[in-house]
């Protein structure tokens, strides 16, 4: 059984190094793409990443800001562009809270030329969805969460494969412990690592509603997870990154810690 993270992006909103955080879930040839970073750029990294577009059936948007949401757009003249040529078979469906389902209307309309528009509500599907929704599939078994965010409204999820192994995503702020009972005790957690707390004078994360590796290092003890994935990060040491992540995450955890690069396969086992 083949279970995987294709990480196409990792980086967080202001990068030029690598691409903005998002990638896909892979369950036995069933993607799901999860956000959509911050521009045409997602369109490189899924051919990079050689998947073709009519394995990709599901997305999720996790909210509205610039680096998550804007790749929607092309993700969805893509794939409108292949029903048109009849290369893409059946439906594609999109899950979002409804602050980000008016957002994706609104770029769309404004954007997009009517024959692909024509697609939206035919053959793509914005699907609202609330808190503690829930969504299985073939491969995949999702509950989606509303993280409390003190800026933006935003949704995590967690997750369990085929093959019973669980895996949360918080989302891109700082934890909410009334959302516990939603990521403890996982096998893999997936929190962003804006910076290292070595360096938080330089890249402030705490005045971005942020988190440091460290911060992360210290919730994944916290929630008893077994595996950490450190993603949304800054860009100006990729070459170090995996080593230093590492390295500072590791003094407060305990178990795996994960720190990828763009377009990196995590196995899931």
């Amino acid at each position: 059984m083949c279970e995987q993270i294709v990480m196409l992006g990792t980086g967080s909103a202001m990068v030029t190094k690598c691409y903005n955080t998002c990638f896909l879930l892979n369950c036995n040839n069933e993607y799901f793409l999860v956000d959509a970073g911050g521009g045409n750029g997602i369109l490189s990294q899924i051919e990079k990443a050689k998947i073709e577009w009519n394995k990709i059936r599901n997305m999720f948007i996790t909210h509205s800001h610039t680096d998550h949401i804007i790749g929607t757009v092309w993700v969805i003249r893509q794939i409108s562009s292949l029903m048109l040529d009849n290369k893409y078979t059946g439906c594609f469906n999109i899950f979002c809270h409804d602050t980000a389902a008016n957002t994706i209307n609104s770029l769309c309309n404004l954007t997009l030329a009517s024959k692909f528009l024509k697609c939206i509500g035919k053959r793509i599907f914005i699907n609202v969805i609330n808190d503690g929704n829930t969504l299985v599939t073939d491969n995949f078994s999702f509950t989606f969460f509303d993280i409390l965010s003190d800026k933006t409204k935003q949704f995590g999820f967690n997750v369990k494969f085929k093959s019973g192994i669980s895996l949360a995503c918080i989302g891109d702020e700082p934890f909410n412990e009334k959302c516990r009972n939603y990521v403890e005790n996982k096998d893999y957690l997936m929190c962003e690592a804006f910076c290292l707390y070595s360096d938080r004078n330089i890249f402030k994360p705490y005045e971005k509603f942020h988190s440091t590796a460290l911060d992360a290092g210290k919730l994944a003890q916290t929630l008893n997870v077994k595996n950490i994935i450190l993603y949304h990060t800054e860009d100006s040491n990729l070459n170090t990154r995996k080593q230093n992540y590492t390295a500072e995450a590791g003094t407060v955890y305990f178990g795996n810690i994960i720190v990828p690069d763009d377009l990196e396969i995590i196995n899931i086992e």
